[in-house]
């Protein structure tokens, strides 16, 4: 799959040059999620994480590719049947504040979609949105259903959020980054809650997070994104135990430990992440790696697989 999102230019720019320029946002990625799995998509702000989810729930539509979801091949699918494939197809956006609308209380906010799918309404409509109340922890359910999201808490916002996407009783959820605005002690609590609502709805979940200690805990498999590509990717406990690309093993030294003997040299990369719209020749990543040989400069490595289920894009394992 890709997205390839072009540039405006500017008037003058349009005379000097017909060329056009993209920002290659997601460029040339292949990944499945099983039913029932938690799937992480890690890496820095402008790996292109968010859009990938994005494109998966056909919010934006691929420059090229295909998505299927159970089977079906809906990467074209329009009007009344993607209407109708949204109901089992939901996201948690990584800020309560601006994913909720101010106007709407929050049982209307939770039960808009039980309408919009034509679920239910009216009596049985507030009986569903009290249960989904209690299941996300907003207990005594009749006291937050007729107030506003301004009155709530950021950890009470985002727990309505996620009641609003599990109302329609989905298979897959996309979860951007759901804890990332949370303060640090309530971030637990949220992460328990989508984890039991997953056992209980028999969900699966697409995880973006740019934290690897939250994909560590949660996660059944990780994919490593680096400016648009997947650089490694397979079975959580594998990763980390033997992680391979030397992006996988930078944002692994980041991660905080508890006890300061057990801490392993920090690896620090050169720089931030470059630009998507000028992308480095031949690895991307080579500009910062510390590991780097001279064909790193010269051409891009594929995604292969090294060992059963463990992939990694990187010149150091041929």
């Amino acid at each position: 799959m890709k997205k390839y999102f072009p540039v405006e230019k500017t008037f003058i720019e349009k005379l000097l040059t017909r060329q056009r320029k993209y920002v290659k946002a997601v460029d040339n990625i292949t990944f499945g999620i099983e039913r029932g799995e938690v799937f992480s998509l890690v890496g820095e702000t402008g790996s292109g994480k968010s859009t990938t989810g994005k494109l998966i729930l056909r919010l934006i539509n691929p420059t090229s590719g295909k998505i299927f979801f159970d089977g079906q091949d809906i990467t074209n699918l329009k009007g009344e049947g993607l209407r109708k494939l949204r109901r089992y197809m939901q996201i948690i956006y990584q800020d309560p504040y601006s994913s909720l609308n101010p106007r709407m209380k929050v049982g209307e906010a939770i039960g808009h979609p039980l309408e919009i799918h034509e679920i239910a309404k009216g009596d049985k409509e507030r009986e569903l949105v009290l249960n989904m109340l209690e299941k996300v922890g907003l207990s005594p359910a009749d006291e937050f259903y007729d107030i506003y999201p301004d009155q709530l808490s950021g950890g009470q916002r985002q727990r309505v959020a996620i009641a609003r996407a599990m109302i329609t009783k989905p298979e897959f959820i996309v979860a951007d980054e759901p804890v990332s605005s949370i303060d640090v002690s309530l971030r637990a609590s949220i992460l328990e809650l989508m984890m039991n609502l997953k056992e209980e709805l028999k969900l699966s979940y697409l995880f973006i997070t740019h934290d690897l200690a939250v994909a560590k805990y949660i996660s059944n498999k990780i994919a490593v994104l680096y400016l648009g590509k997947i650089v490694e990717m397979g079975p959580t406990h594998v990763l980390f135990k033997e992680p391979l690309h030397p992006y996988t093993k930078a944002l692994i030294s980041a991660i905080p430990v508890p006890t300061p003997k057990l801490k392993k040299e920090r690896i620090k990369l050169k720089g931030e992440i470059p630009s998507a719209i000028n992308i480095p020749k031949g690895c991307r990543f080579h500009p910062r790696c510390i590991e780097k040989i001279k064909i790193c400069e010269k051409r891009e490595p594929e995604l292969r697989e090294i060992k059963k289920g463990h992939y990694v894009a990187c010149h150091l394992y041929p």
